[in-house]
């Protein structure tokens, strides 16, 4: 009879079971897949959105709020004329109203120079001042092809951008000293 040697059965060891993870390994763990896959999600779609030409968006184009004259506080006034007078014009605009293809319509609401003309009550140098400040600041923004700022009033719908650009020249002529 052959003599058969019986080797011992392999042994396997039991591995623990794994240990519970906290709520803030778990939190952890979470974050990190999510950031991933937001990661992934923002190539993506960068990539597939790159062929489309786009501009950026003007949160001032966006964002209103209502403007009426128990809402709107006088401004506190630039120390300077010219930009105390765009700022007057300015305000002038949000309570009273802005309006294009006339200096004054029939409710009351006037247009950019109608509004720096009703300001500067009758002084014809600062006035002239401020409509040249505010040519500024236009051309700044929009290129030289504005040729009088009666002319780029009467190119808008509404009043923001216009409204906009009287606040930027007053910011412009009280940096200037004006």
């Amino acid at each position: 009879m052959p003599h058969t040697t019986l080797s011992p059965a392999p042994t396997t060891r039991a591995t623990a079971p794994p240990a519970a993870l906290s709520l803030e390994e778990r939190l952890t763990l979470v974050n990190t897949q999510m950031t991933l896959r937001l990661d992934e999600a923002a190539v993506a779609y960068e990539v597939n959105t790159a062929h489309i030409p786009t501009e950026p968006v003007d949160l001032d184009d966006v964002v209103t709020l209502p403007l009426t004259p128990t809402l709107q506080p006088p401004p506190n006034a630039y120390p300077t004329p010219v930009a105390a007078l765009l700022q007057r014009a300015h305000h002038r605009l949000l309570t009273g109203g802005w309006c294009s293809g006339a200096l004054v319509d029939a409710e009351g609401a006037r247009c950019l120079y109608g509004a720096i003309r009703a300001e500067a009550r009758g002084d014809r140098g600062l006035e002239s001042s401020a409509v040249t400040v505010l040519m500024d600041a236009i051309r700044r923004t929009f290129g030289d092809d504005v040729d009088s700022v009666p002319g780029f009033n009467d190119a808008w719908t509404n009043g923001r951008i216009p409204m906009r650009m009287l606040d930027q020249a007053a910011g412009l002529a009280d940096a200037r000293g004006l």
